[in-house]
């Protein structure tokens, strides 16, 4: 009686291990659109921006995994900037948390991939907890150049370009106006 119960035992540690190891985080990072996807074959779903490396600061593009995670590091290259929740990818390069939330969105760091504090913790919780494949696809230049041409379309310095000059009246041309002559 003892044999069966240690085979149903051991047959089911094995089944729980397996089902732990098929737990993955999958996280997209579209440099191009400046946003993460996270998906957790647990059932989690994300969407969250991000800021990528701006010009001269290039994110390395490619498929990696975790080789280490920190609750809060600070980067001895870039004045100790603190670095909350990382997760080193690929050499020095990071995801983690930034207090510069009003960058998220366009490129705007040294090369590391940058989140609000609250999905970096949430998105740390989950890579400890379950391991992932972090894929990085395409271009922070092209967020650039759309925009630069966007704001060049729309923006404010095409309608200052055709604001005129302020001039200043002559004093003859005032005195004129003044005296109703």
């Amino acid at each position: 009686m003892r044999f069966p119960l240690r085979c149903l035992l051991a047959a089911f540690l094995v089944l729980a291990a397996q089902s732990r190891a098929l737990a993955y985080v999958h996280v997209d990072v579209d440099l191009s659109s400046q946003t993460m996807s996270v998906h957790s074959d647990r059932g989690a779903d994300f969407v969250w921006p991000i800021s990528s490396g701006r010009k001269g600061y290039a994110t390395p593009r490619g498929v990696f995994h975790p080789r280490a995670l920190y609750t809060m590091v600070h980067s001895a290259k870039y004045g100790n900037a603190p670095m909350p929740h990382s997760i080193f990818f690929h050499g020095q390069y990071a995801i983690h948390g930034t207090g510069a939330v009003g960058s998220l969105g366009r490129p705007a760091s040294h090369g590391c991939i940058r989140l609000s504090p609250g999905n970096a913790a949430t998105l740390f919780a989950m890579v400890q907890a379950q391991g992932a494949q972090i894929r990085i696809v395409g271009s922070a230049e092209t967020r650039i150049a759309h925009v630069r041409h966007h704001h060049h379309r729309h923006g404010p310095e095409l309608a200052l370009a055709y604001a005129p000059a302020p001039r200043a009246a002559p004093l003859e041309e005032w005195v004129r106006h003044f005296f109703g002559r």
